[in-house]
């Protein structure tokens, strides 16, 4: 018999698995409208927003794998999206840079990306969205534990 604190867990888990799930195809949707899958879109919006980024770094920056990231990038430069860019000071770095044609893609898709984000998100207040970005955060902090 598992007993009520671990019910109540479960169900946890279970919500935010569904809202997680729910609001993640509402988004990608739109994404896909662009013609970009949500890892391409994620590169070139971490490019936009932070400038030119280590190619091994972008996977811990937007949670892929390190694998996935060369196959992301070529698509991304195929579609002009993006350069690779060497390091000068470091022949064993490479960096990624959004060009032209990506900064203006990402200009287009933004605003719409981030109103409808606002809009998934209208649900809650301002107070039960300011709640539960401290009780994710708590929860992300101490799942990092294990």
């Amino acid at each position: 018999m598992i007993d009520e604190s671990v019910n109540t867990s479960l169900k946890l888990f279970i919500v935010l698995s569904r809202a997680y799930r729910a609001i993640n195809e509402h988004v990608n949707k739109v994404i896909q409208n662009n013609g970009l899958n949500p890892t391409e879109f994620a590169v070139l919006e971490l490019l936009y927003h932070k400038g030119d980024q280590p190619l091994q770094q972008i996977g811990g920056k937007i949670l892929l794998a390190s694998g996935s990231i060369t196959y992301v990038v070529d698509k991304l430069e195929k579609k002009e999206l993006l350069k690779r860019i060497a390091c000068p000071n470091d022949r064993r770095v490479t960096y990624a840079q959004i060009t032209e044609t990506g900064k203006k893609l990402i200009e287009d898709i933004f605003p719409e990306h981030s109103q409808n984000i606002h809009e998934l998100m209208g649900a809650l207040s301002e107070e039960e969205k300011n709640t539960a970005i401290m009780l994710l955060k708590k929860l992300g902090l101490s799942a990092g534990k294990y």
